[in-house]
């Protein structure tokens, strides 16, 4: 009872200091369970002396002092963007893409020619003293399946009693004949440099493993490697269809006949001797 005294004067005394008291005893209130109702207040304070002080203040003070005495929820604490993990990333349903196929071009090897070749050839010989080169044109001719007949040859090659002049003729009448422009002439001035003598056999092998025979210019003697001597001083054609060694030694087939023979090897060394001061259509 002295308290509830107290407290009235205190309210009537000073509305300022009413209305701090009046705060403190509804945060009392609050802690200890105070049940405030509104309505038909058919609710029954816990504290008569406390509901007492609530009902004096009414009003404005107590509106104003209410929201001051309602404790704030703390906030949720947000995660930061900075140090949260990245959510992985959900695997995708999409079939792998195959990688695009990149053409690589690729460059023909050239293949290896064998290492002996004889051609296929018609041998015939030469049907008069001067018709060496024609005749040894023909059978060039021959392995190229080309038939024709020595005069027509000797036409070609503008072959006279004389003979046929240089390897130049032989190269333009194996062309014009063989309908191809596969012949060069290639000549040795004085006596063959090992240069000339690799350049002759590398030359052999070319033309006969594409099946072509070469046509030679020659002058003196030789002799082939069976120990046979060889010899035309006024100068001769002959034919080389053939090769083996890779090309070190090459077959010769010649129109002269003589002694019945018509074909014999010979180093390509002793050939390229053999034609010096002339020349060969390869």
């Amino acid at each position: 009872m002295k308290h509830r005294q107290q407290l009235r004067r205190v309210v009537t005394a000073s509305p300022y200091r009413a209305g701090v008291v009046s705060a403190a005893v509804l945060a009392v209130g609050l802690t200890t369970g105070i049940l405030l109702t509104q309505g038909n207040g058919s609710a029954t304070p816990a504290n008569a002396s406390t509901v007492a002080v609530a009902e004096k203040m009414g009003g404005q003070a107590g509106a104003e002092i209410a929201p001051s005495l309602v404790t704030p929820s703390p906030a949720t604490p947000t995660p930061s963007a900075s140090t949260s993990a990245p959510a992985p990333a959900a695997p995708s349903s999409a079939p792998p893409t195959a990688a695009k196929a990149v053409a690589t071009p690729t460059k023909a090897v050239k293949k290896a020619p064998p290492a002996s070749k004889v051609l296929d050839y018609d041998y015939e010989a030469q049907i008069n003293g001067w018709y060496c080169g024609p005749a040894a044109a023909r059978i060039a001719l021959t392995a190229r399946d080309r038939q024709p007949s020595q005069d027509d040859v000797a036409a070609a090659l503008g072959t006279t009693f004389n003979g046929t002049n240089s390897a130049d003729d032989v190269t333009r009448g194996l062309n014009n004949l063989a309908k191809t422009n596969f012949y060069s002439s290639t000549f040795i001035q004085g006596s063959p440099s090992p240069a000339q003598m690799d350049q002759l056999q590398a030359d052999v092998v070319h033309a006969v493993s594409s099946g072509y025979a070469v046509v030679a210019n020659i002058a003196g003697s030789a002799t082939d490697t069976d120990g046979g001597w060889h010899s035309y001083d006024g100068g001769h054609y002959l034919t080389v269809v053939g090769y083996r060694d890779s090309g070190r030694t090459v077959q010769i087939a010649d129109p002269a006949f003589v002694n019945g023979v018509s074909s014999y090897w010979m180093t390509t060394i002793d050939l390229a001797n053999w034609m010096a001061t002339r020349g060969y259509s390869a």
